[in-house]
């Protein structure tokens, strides 16, 4: 099973180790793990034949699901789509949404969380600060 190990932090980061995915169950939330405040990001493998069991949706999130390996279907609001490595999908909270592997490989992709409308223009600031890296 797989887990985030490794953890390092520093007065502005954390650094967490998840270890190969061909380790992960089906799920595991990264946020509690590395302290995000403003997101949840999960990393998710279902095995062929494995599907979401229910319909759901979210009061405040919307999420991106970018999927990495494997193939599926996505289903959003009654409407169904094939899924691939590459495959990005934004779902507002509002939309009632499902997905699942059908194929035989494993599918696997990255969740990723945030409140709906709390994204701001010109967050970035270019330092002048000298970059080196070590040898």
């Amino acid at each position: 099973m797989a887990e985030i190990t490794n953890i390092r932090q520093g007065k502005n980061y954390t650094v967490g180790e998840t270890g190969n995915l061909d380790a992960l169950d089906a799920k595991l939330f990264l946020g509690q793990a590395l302290g995000f405040t403003g997101m949840e990001v999960s990393l998710n493998r279902f095995r062929p034949g494995q599907e979401v069991p229910f319909v759901h949706q979210h009061r405040q999130h919307e999420e991106m699901y970018l999927f990495i390996k494997g193939h599926g279907q996505f289903q959003v609001d009654n409407e169904t789509f094939e899924v691939k490595p590459g495959t990005v999908v934004r779902v507002l909270p509002e939309a009632k949404r499902a997905w699942r592997n059908n194929s035989s490989e494993d599918l696997y992709c990255i969740v990723i969380q945030a409140n709906v409308g709390s994204l701001t223009d010109n967050d970035g600031i270019i330092n002048d600060d000298p970059l080196t890296w070590p040898s």
